[in-house]
């Protein structure tokens, strides 16, 4: 059998493995700032120029925040966008003054609504390596985050945990 040492090792080793396994999320302590399930999409082929990140914010902190930026180093501009409807067909549009997120609330950055527009890439998205980004808040301030790049259509992360119970905004 294994001695104390031995499983304290093992144990330990596959904790290590576990969580590098899990996808990225990060969560700020101040502020209550969750962001969960984010990821890209490859891009479909070296001439795309452009590409898109989704996540769902949470805020479990109890003051209202708001998303005002995000920066990072894949793109010459990076910019909040969202999808609106304008006589009769979907246009993108730059969202301006950020994105509210009250307390107790989730909002969502999804394919088709809000999401985080990258313009210029310095290098074409591949599936299977993460995107580094900043989220700028208002009041939780930077938030590092990893985003997975998954393949061309992909419509989702993998979420972490049931956050049913959150009201979502737009």
């Amino acid at each position: 059998m294994f001695n104390r040492r031995q499983t304290l090792g093992a144990l330990a080793a596959v904790s290590l493995l576990t969580a590098a396994a899990l996808p990225a999320t990060a969560e700020m302590k101040h502020g209550g700032i969750m962001v969960d399930a984010p990821f890209a999409r490859a891009s479909a082929s070296p001439a795309v120029k452009s590409g898109a990140a989704y996540f769902t914010l949470h805020n479990h902190g109890e003051m209202a925040d708001r998303l005002i930026a995000v920066e990072g180093d894949a793109a010459a501009r990076i910019e909040l966008h969202t999808h609106v409807m304008k006589d009769g067909a979907m246009q993108m549009l730059e969202i301006e003054g950020g994105v509210p997120v009250g307390p107790g609330e989730s909002v969502a950055f999804e394919p088709g609504g809000n999401h985080v527009m990258m313009m210029g890439l310095a290098a074409p998205l591949k599936e299977g390596e993460t995107l580094p980004l900043t989220l700028v808040f208002e009041h939780a301030g930077k938030v590092a985050v990893q985003v997975p790049i998954l393949g061309v259509g992909a419509m989702g992360g993998m979420s972490h945990g049931d956050h049913s119970g959150h009201k979502m905004t737009e």
